[in-house]
C-alpha cells in the first residue's frame, strides 16, 4: 500500500494548525501529489483493513521507548560530570512532557522554543516536546536579540526554554516582542541551569525584567511532572514535529516545518550512513549544534542505535581531543569550519588519537588539503550533503574499495563530492530547472540539485508562495548547482546566486576556493563575482591568512594562475575576516556588496 500525500492533505498541512495559526493555501495544485490515498481506495478490497494491529503513525519518539528497554542501563548522555542511562533519559523526558502539558498548559500543535547549546536539556527537549504533542523550535544561539524576537513572533512560541548562558539574549528578545505588540508578557520562560548551579540560585536576582514571565527552573519543572504521563502520539505521520529556521545566507531566514514521518525515516537513514554503519553502540561527540536541522537528525538517530551522546558547551580543538580521549568517542559531525579549526589549531602536548574517529562533514565541499590533514591526524571523513529543508543530510559520498589504490589527493577529491541519496530519500537528481530534464553524466553540464522523498519538509511556515516555488515540478529545488559524474555521483559547483558567468563561461567559485585553500598561507577563502563591463563578471577573492604569514595580493593571483584557466583567476584579492552566518556559512551576499563597492571606488 502506498502512503502518498494527496492534494487536500497537503493543503491541510499548509495550514498546519500550529498554535492555531492558519497558513494561506497554495494558489495552484503542486505536481506530484496524487489522490489515491485514503479509505476509499483500500477498503474496497475484501479482507484488507487498517487498524491498531498493523498501523501506527511513524514517529522518532518510538526510538526512545524501545531503547529505554533494550539499553536501559547503558549511558545515554554525558556532559562533564553529569551522565544518564537510557532508562533515566526516558523517565526525564516523560516527566518533562507531563509538566509541559499539566503545568504550562501546552496543547497539541503549540510551539515550544529552546535557546541552548549542546547540553542534556537540549537533547531531552527533542523527545519531551513531541511527547507532549507540541512542535519543537530550536533557536540559533548566535543570533542577535532582534532576529530572535522576530523568530519567536513568527513561530508564536508559547514557551521558551533558555540556557542561563543566553538569558540576557532571551530577555532582550522578549522585551522587543512585548514592545512591538504592546503586550504585558512574552512567552513563558523556563531557565536551564548549568549542572554546578542549584535550581533557584541560577536565576540572577534583579536581572529578570518585569516583562519576562519566568515560570521556574528546568529541573524544578521536570520534577513537577509524572513519569506515568501518556505520550500524545501524532494523529498523522505528517503532523509537524519541528520548526527550524534557515541560517539566512541571503539575509532572510524561513521557517521550515518537518513531519514526524520525515524525522523518523531521516533518523534511521543517518544511522545507516557509511561511516556510522548502523553501529550498535556509537559514542557520538556533539560538535554539530542540535539547533542546526535537529543536529542533522542524529538527536533522534542516536536513540535509534542506543548510542551515547557526549554533550559539550564550547567547541574547541582541545575540548574535542579531550572528550575523544576521556569518553572513547567513535563518531562526530563537523562543518568545514570545525575541520579547519582542528587542522590549524596548535596541538602541542595533545597525544595522538588511539583509534580512528569517523567524521561526517557537511556544508561546502571540504578542500583537499584539509581532508588530507584530517586523514593524517586519525579522522576518517565522509562528506554528506543536505539542507534544513530535508532535515539535514540527504546524500552521502560512499567510498569505494578501488579508491584506496589512488593517491591521497585524488582520493580526497573523490571523497569531497556529494555522492548519492541515502536511504530516506526517494530520488536526488541534477536537473535543468527550466526544462526539468536530468543533466548528462559528463562531469561538465551544470544543473540544480533536486530532491524528493519522505524527509523533505512539509513547507515554509506562513509562506505559501515560497513553498510553491520550492516544490515546483514535483521536486524540492535546493538552489545548489552541481554536475553528475560517470559513476552517478553528484558534485556541487556553486549556489545559483554564486555562479560567475565570465565572458560566456561558467566559473565555479568552489573550484577557485579549492585552489586558494591549497596555498600554504591561506586559512579561509571565499570567491564572488564582481560586475565587469567587458566580461559580465570577474572573480573577486577574499582571503584570511594563517597566523605568521604575510603574503601579497600578487603572489596569490600568480599562484591561482598556475592552477586555473586564465578566466577563472581572481583579478583582485582582499585580505581580512570573512562574514559568516550563525551556522558558520560565509555570507557571500555581503561579500558581493563589498566587491561591487571596491570595484566602483
Amino acid at each position: 500500500m502506498r502512503y502518498l500525500l494527496k492534494k487536500k492533505q497537503f493543503l491541510h498541512l499548509q495550514r498546519l494548525h500550529v498554535n492555531q495559526v492558519s497558513v494561506p493555501q497554495v494558489r495552484e495544485p503542486i505536481p506530484g501529489f496524487t489522490e489515491d490515498f485514503g479509505p476509499e481506495s483500500w477498503r474496497s478490497i475484501e479482507g484488507l483493513v487498517r487498524c491498531s494491529a498493523n498501523y501506527e503513525p511513524l514517529s522518532p519518539v518510538s526510538f526512545l521507548e524501545r531503547t529505554a528497554k533494550v539499553y536501559r542501563d547503558k549511558t545515554s548522555v554525558v556532559y562533564g560530570s553529569v551522565s544518564y542511562t537510557w532508562s533515566q533519559t526516558q523517565t526525564r523526558c516523560l516527566k518533562l512532557a507531563s509538566a509541559l502539558v499539566h503545568q504550562l498548559g501546552i496543547n497539541r500543535g503549540d510551539v515550544v522554543a529552546v535557546l541552548a547549546p549542546n547540553v542534556p536539556a537540549m537533547y531531552e527537549l527533542h523527545f519531551a516536546v513531541p511527547m507532549a504533542g507540541a512542535v519543537l523550535s530550536p533557536l540559533n544561539t548566535l543570533l542577535d536579540p532582534e532576529v530572535v524576537s522576530l523568530v519567536l513572533r513568527h513561530s508564536e512560541a508559547k514557551v521558551l526554554f533558555v540556557d542561563d548562558q543566553f538569558l540576557e539574549l532571551a530577555e532582550a528578545a522578549i522585551d522587543l516582542i512585548v514592545k512591538s505588540e504592546n503586550a504585558r508578557k512574552g512567552p513563558i520562560l523556563v531557565l536551564i541551569s548549568q549542572p554546578d548551579h542549584t535550581i533557584d540560585s541560577s536565576v540572577p536576582a534583579g536581572r529578570l525584567t518585569s516583562r519576562t514571565s519566568l515560570h521556574c527552573g528546568y529541573e524544578s519543572l521536570l520534577e513537577s511532572g509524572s513519569s506515568e504521563f501518556e505520550v500524545r502520539k501524532p494523529g498523522s505521520e505528517w503532523d509537524p514535529i519541528s520548526l527550524n529556521y534557515t541560517s539566512g545566507t541571503t539575509s532572510r531566514s524561513k521557517g521550515v516545518v518537518s513531519s514526524h514521518r520525515g524525522a523518523y525515516v531521516n533518523s534511521l537513514a543517518t544511522a545507516f550512513l557509511p561511516k556510522m554503519g548502523a553501529s550498535s553502540s556509537p559514542v557520538y561527540l556533539w560538535t554539530v549544534p542540535m539547533f542546526h536541522a535537529n543536529g542533522w537528525s542524529l538527536t533522534w538517530g542516536m536513540a535509534a542505535q542506543g548510542g551515547t551522546n557526549v554533550c559539550i558547551r564550547e567547541i574547541s580543538a582541545k575540548g574535542i581531543f579531550k572528550n575523544i580521549s576521556e569518553q572513547k568517542v567513535t563518531h562526530m559531525g563537523a562543518g568545514p569550519t570545525i575541520l579547519n579549526m582542528i587542522v590549524n589549531s596548535p596541538l602541542d602536548g595533545i597525544p595522538k588519537l588511539s583509534h580512528r574517529i569517523k567524521v561526517f562533514t557537511g556544508g561546502s565541499p571540504p578542500p583537499i588539503p584539509i581532508l588530507n590533514k584530517m586523514d593524517e591526524m586519525g579522522f576518517d571523513v565522509s562528506h554528506v550533503y543536505g539542507l534544513t529543508e530535508i532535515m539535514g543530510p540527504g546524500t552521502c559520498c560512499e567510498s569505494k574499495p578501488e579508491w584506496d589504490l589512488l593517491s591521497a589527493d585524488e582520493r580526497s577529491r573523490l571523497k569531497a563530492r556529494q555522492g548519492l541519496q541515502h536511504l530516506a530519500v526517494d530520488e536526488v537528481d541534477v536537473k535543468d530547472p527550466v526544462t526539468m530534464k536530468s543533466v548528462p553524466l559528463d562531469s561538465t553540464t551544470i544543473g540544480e540539485i533536486m530532491f524528493r522523498g519522505n524527509s523533505v519538509m512539509l513547507g515554509y511556515f506562513k509562506d505559501a508562495k515560497a513553498t510553491e516555488e520550492a516544490f515546483r515540478g514535483g521536486w524540492f529545488h535546493t538552489s545548489d548547482l552541481a554536475v553528475k559524474h560517470s559513476d552517478g555521483y553528484i558534485e556541487i559547483k556553486d549556489r545559483k546566486k554564486d555562479l560567475i558567468v565570465s565572458g560566456g563561461e561558467n566559473v565555479s567559485t568552489v573550484e577557485i576556493e579549492w585552489v586558494l585553500y591549497s596555498h600554504q598561507a591561506v586559512l579561509e577563502a571565499a570567491v564572488v563575482g564582481r560586475p565587469d563591463n567587458r566580461c559580465g563578471a570577474t572573480p573577486f577573492a577574499f582571503v584570511k591568512l594563517k597566523d605568521g604569514f604575510d603574503v601579497k595580493e600578487e603572489e596569490i593571483i600568480e599562484f591561482c594562475s598556475e592552477h586555473l584557466e586564465h578566466y577563472k583567476v581572481p583579478k583582485t584579492v582582499v585580505f581580512g575576516v570573512l562574514p559568516r552566518t550563525s551556522t558558520g556559512k560565509v555570507q557571500k551576499y555581503l561579500l558581493r556588496q563589498r566587491a561591487k563597492a571596491l570595484g566602483s571606488s
